[in-house]
This record gives structure tokens, C-alpha cells and sequence, in this order.
């Protein structure tokens, strides 16, 4: 026993309470830098997510680059806190590297889809209620998320495509605009008339509210046919009109040419037989 307290009396004791007091300050040295660290980036990602509202920025946009953002500053606070108690962080944050590049080369098609989803939600080429067609898929966009766009088709079933694919190709935005242009062709035989039927179809353009006066319609003859004689007629509408007008268009001048003797041909051939004398 009296050895003993001699040894703990000694030099060993006092080297033990320096270490502890050492290790006290550096404890309440990596607290304090966790702790301001910590403030600090709940500020900066408070005035990050600011900016982006100012901007309009796209509200999943906006939840998900504040979480990147603050637990990014985290994992920064908490390493310089690790490197006041003595840690080697330059090994940590190596092996943290290795690590994020082997998940990286794992899920390279899910970060494909990833960045192809931060991109859309920050350059918006289109939002959600419009109809689009992307990668070889047509209807309105019920949800845009980070990994892929949920899309609704008009015989409403619902279709999931990866970011990546949508952004791959082109995109056409049909509810861009406020209006559309709608294509149609009509054709009559070659022995009708043709200033009536062009007549015939500026009356039903002009009887329709939905046909807009300005850009005007255009009716044109575009061609001289194999089997009839075709016009190009293009009227402009508000975009949520286009399909209502382009099919009421459609019965009503077909209607009005059967009731004004207007023919509109299906293809023919006239076919010549000769005989010749045995």
C-alpha cells in the first residue's frame, strides 16, 4: 500500500492530470466548434433556401438542396471537430472518398437520374398539369420527383419514366403556349367546286367561338392529288380548345359537304382493258 500511494504521488499522478486537462480543453474546444458549426450552417441553409424562394425555384428543388446543403455543413462541422480532439481527419476523409466513389460507381444510373431531375427542376422546361412527350411517351405531367416524372396518358393510365430518358432526347411542351395552331386537311373530287367548298369551310370556322381572329385562319389549296383535290386548313385556338375544335371541325365540314353536294373521294385507280383481235 505504501508503494503504491508512493507511485500515485509521483510523476505518474501529475502526468494524469495534465492529460485530463488537456483532454478537458480540447473536449470543450471540439463541443464549442460543433456547437457554433452547427449555428452556422442552419444560417446558411436558412438564407440558401431564401434565395431560392425569391427566385420561384421549385419547392422539391428547394427541400431537397436544403437537406444536401445542411447535412453537407454538418458533415464538415463534424469533422473539424473530430481534428480538435486529435483525430486524423486526412485518413478519415480519404476513406469517406473511397467510399462515395465505390456507391458512386454502383448507382451511376440512379445518379444519372438524379442530376437529370436536379436539372429539370432548375431550367423547368416543363411543370406539372402540362402534356408533353418524351421519350416515346405522351401525356400530362402528374409529378415531377428527383429520380423520375410520373406522366398520365390520355387513356389515363400512368406511366413512370426516369429522369435520365426524359431529359436524353428532345421534349415537346404542348401547353407552353397559350394557344395552338390546328392542322387539318380536307379534300374534294376534282369536278366540285372549288371557291364553294373553301366558302363552305370559312363558314364553319367563322360560326365556331373557340376559332381565333387573330393569327387569322388559313384555308389554302396544298395540293392537286391522285384522287382529289386537298386543302390546308389552319385555324388557331386556345391550346386547352385544340382537340374539341379539331374534332368538331372534322364533323361539321364533312356534314356541311354532303349537304352541299361537295364530294370528298377515297383513293381510285381507273383501270383500261384492251382487247386485241385473235
Amino acid at each position: 500500500m505504501e508503494q503504491m500511494k508512493a507511485w500515485l504521488d509521483g510523476d505518474t499522478l501529475s502526468r494524469f492530470y495534465d492529460g485530463a486537462a488537456a483532454f478537458g480543453l480540447q473536449l470543450l474546444a471540439a463541443l464549442a466548434v460543433f456547437v457554433i458549426g452547427r449555428w452556422i450552417a442552419k444560417g446558411l441553409v436558412r438564407a440558401l433556401v431564401a434565395a431560392m424562394e425569391r427566385a420561384d425555384a421549385d419547392s422539391t428543388l428547394i427541400g431537397f438542396v436544403r437537406n444536401v446543403a445542411y447535412w453537407g455543413l454538418i458533415a464538415i462541422v463534424v469533422i473539424a471537430a473530430a481534428g480538435q480532439l486529435g483525430v486524423q481527419t486526412t485518413s478519415f476523409i480519404a476513406v469517406l472518398g473511397a467510399a462515395g466513389l465505390a456507391i458512386g460507381l454502383a448507382l451511376q444510373g440512379a445518379l444519372a437520374n438524379f442530376a437529370a431531375g436536379v436539372l429539370m427542376m432548375v431550367f423547368r422546361p416543363f411543370k406539372a398539369g402540362d402534356y408533353i412527350e418524351a421519350a416515346g411517351v405522351a401525356g400530362s405531367v402528374e409529378e415531377i420527383s428527383i429520380f423520375t416524372t410520373k406522366l398520365k396518358t390520355p387513356d389515363n393510365k400512368i406511366v413512370i419514366v426516369p429522369n435520365g430518358q426524359v431529359t436524353s432526347g428532345s421534349i415537346t411542351n404542348y401547353s407552353a403556349n397559350d394557344t395552338r395552331r390546328v392542322d387539318m386537311a380536307f379534300g374534294i373530287g376534282y369536278g366540285d367546286d372549288i371557291d364553294k367548298a373553301k366558302r363552305i369551310i370559312r363558314e364553319v370556322l367563322d360560326a365556331d367561338d373557340r376559332v381565333l381572329k387573330d393569327p387569322e385562319p388559313v384555308i389554302v389549296l396544298s395540293e392537286l392529288g391522285d384522287s382529289s383535290v386537298n386543302f390546308a386548313v389552319r385555324p388557331w385556338a386556345k391550346s386547352a380548345d385544340y382537340w374539341g375544335l379539331f374534332f368538331d371541325t372534322q364533323e361539321t365540314v364533312k356534314k356541311r359537304f354532303d349537304a352541299e353536294g361537295i364530294s370528298i373521294p377515297f383513293p381510285q385507280r381507273d383501270v383500261h382493258v384492251y382487247q386485241e383481235a385473235s
